[in-house]
């Protein structure tokens, strides 16, 4: 298991980054990382059983609950537009490669391959 980490935070191996932020990706990671209030916004693993992806505005991860929450960081965006493109093309893929909606044991599965 190859995975970026800092603190409690981590970074899906294969991160997945927005069209808008594809550019700027390196200083967004570190941003978010450094829990840098910024516009950018975050994906995760959903938190129950009835979202497919959680999206969340890099800067709520600096409120007390999400510093003490373990977070495996799917993907990066570049805005709350760009998070919500980005949730449909990973969806997307999960559907095309495998006919259904479980994103998190899609994107689980990966990482014990």
């Amino acid at each position: 298991l190859s995975l970026k980490t800092a603190a409690r935070m981590r970074f899906y191996e294969w991160l997945y980054v927005g069209d808008e932020a594809k550019k700027r990706r390196y200083s967004i990671i570190q941003a978010v990382r450094e829990g840098k209030k910024t516009g950018y916004w975050i994906l995760t693993l959903p938190s129950n059983g009835k979202n497919l992806l959680d999206l969340y505005p890099a800067m709520a991860l600096a409120q007390p609950y999400y510093k003490e929450k373990d977070m495996l960081v799917l993907g990066i965006a570049a805005d709350h537009d760009d998070a919500v493109r980005l949730s449909a093309r990973i969806v997307n893929q999960v559907y095309q490669k495998t006919g259904g909606f479980d994103v998190a044991g899609f994107l689980l599965g990966n990482l014990n391959e």
